[in-house]
This record gives C-alpha cells, sequence and structure tokens, in this order.
C-alpha cells in the first residue's frame, strides 16, 4: 500500500515537473515571438522613416553604404555608365501577378569613379517558347544616365542547384563572385531602379516594387500557437491532476 502511494506521488510529481517545464518553454517562446515582433515593428518605422528623406547623391559618398538600417531603403539618385556586358537575369521572378519573369540587373559604373553599383532595373516576362531566350532591354553603352531609386539588398535568393552560376540567366546573384566577372570594385548594396532612365528610351521594364516586408503579423502568429500551448498544457494539467480527480472521489 505505502509503495503505491509512493508510486502515485513520483508520477504526480513528475508530471508536475513536466508541465511547469512545458509552460515555462511556450511562455517563453511566446515572449521572444512577441520581442521579434516589437523589433520588426521599429524596423518597419525606420524604413518609413527612411523614406522620407531627401534623396542621396551616391557619386558624392566616399565609402560605398553597406547593408544596415541607416542606409537601407534610402532614395538615391546615381550618374553613371551602363556595362551592359555585366546584366544578369534573374530566372523564376515575378511582380504583380504569377507570370514568371526576370529581374534584370545590371553593372553601372559611378561617374568619375572605377566603382559599380548593381542596379536592379526591373521586371520582364519570360519567354514562353524558349526559355533559354533573354529579352533585349535597351541598355546604351557610351551614354551617361542618371538614375533614381533606393538603397537595397541584393534580390533574395531562391534555391539553386549549383554553387556558383554564370552567363545571363542565372537563379540568384552573388555580389562577391560578381565582382570577380565585373573585374571592378562592386558595393555590397545594390540600387533600385524606381524612375526611368535619364536620358535614354524607355526600356520596357516593370517597376512596381512591392514593399520591403518585415513580417510583423507572423510573430504575432507565432506567439499566439506558444501561448495557446502553454494555455493547453496548464488546463490539461488542471483538468487530469485536479479537478478530474476530484470529481472522481465525489461521486
Amino acid at each position: 500500500m505505502a509503495e503505491a502511494v509512493a508510486s502515485r506521488r513520483w508520477r504526480a510529481a513528475v508530471v508536475l515537473a513536466a508541465t511547469l517545464v512545458g509552460i515555462g518553454v511556450t511562455a517563453s517562446l511566446g515572449r521572444w515571438q512577441l520581442d521579434r515582433a516589437a523589433q520588426k515593428e521599429a524596423l518597419q518605422s525606420a524604413l518609413r522613416a527612411q523614406a522620407t528623406l531627401p534623396p542621396l547623391s551616391l557619386n558624392d559618398v566616399a565609402t560605398p553604404p553597406d547593408a544596415t538600417p541607416a542606409w537601407l531603403h534610402r532614395p538615391a539618385v546615381v550618374r553613371g555608365r551602363w556595362l551592359p556586358e555585366h546584366t544578369v537575369y534573374l530566372d523564376n521572378r515575378q511582380m504583380q501577378g504569377p507570370q514568371p519573369g526576370f529581374f534584370v540587373l545590371t553593372a553601372l559604373q559611378l561617374e568619375g569613379r572605377e566603382d559599380v553599383i548593381i542596379v536592379q532595373r526591373g521586371w520582364v516576362a519570360r519567354d514562353v517558347v524558349d526559355r533559354t531566350r533573354v529579352p533585349e532591354v535597351a541598355t546604351p553603352r557610351e551614354e551617361t544616365v542618371t538614375l533614381a531609386g533606393r538603397i537595397a539588398p541584393p534580390p533574395a535568393k531562391l534555391y539553386q542547384f549549383s554553387a556558383q552560376e554564370s552567363g545571363a540567366i542565372r537563379q540568384n546573384l552573388d555580389l562577391t563572385q560578381f565582382a570577380q566577372e565585373v573585374r571592378r570594385p562592386v558595393w555590397p548594396v545594390t540600387l533600385v531602379q524606381t524612375e526611368p532612365t535619364s536620358p535614354g528610351a524607355a526600356d520596357g521594364l516593370l517597376r512596381q516594387w512591392p514593399e520591403p516586408s518585415v513580417d510583423v503579423h507572423k510573430h504575432y502568429g507565432y506567439a499566439f500557437q506558444w501561448f495557446a500551448l502553454c494555455a493547453l498544457m496548464a488546463g490539461l494539467y488542471v483538468w487530469f491532476q485536479i479537478l478530474r480527480p476530484r470529481r472522481q472521489r465525489g461521486a
């Protein structure tokens, strides 16, 4: 009899300990997701504030910007000369619809300098008959062009089978690797072009870029799931370890 009582107490202690650990872990994960949401909201506010700043002349920047909040998504203008031989078409990209196409990226050498910035020029549809055919995009070599856009990191990477890619059509663009192809210093950030090139004819590219996403709602959703799991464990413990035994004893 004493052994049975001791065994029940041991099992109850183990269940209580496991429940407390589970509640503590899930509650901590929920709070962590709320903290991440608060950080993302602060980042979103910073991005909106960046967008209200006057355009930065990249030609006057002595040191290339880096991918930090102080620089990213700030409006900018740049003057330079296209390097059309260093144009890359990023495959399997979409813009305002499910139709597959390319993001067109071209190296631009800054006026009066040796360094290069990669310009995300826009989107163009892919040839549905020959997927290896790249569209013609007007890229005048000798003209000095003025571009308006915003500072941004390189395009998001998609899954690719090979570690390194070359050629006009690629899945992703690695700026470090691309600098070896260009044989010039390449900035660690890109310019997302938002206005047509001046001077020059229309290039036929779409530039309805989506706003930078910080996924705040995702973190709130994860926090809800963790807190719900926390409440579920607490409720199950109260029911099976406290309320149900009392009802059975009172029956």
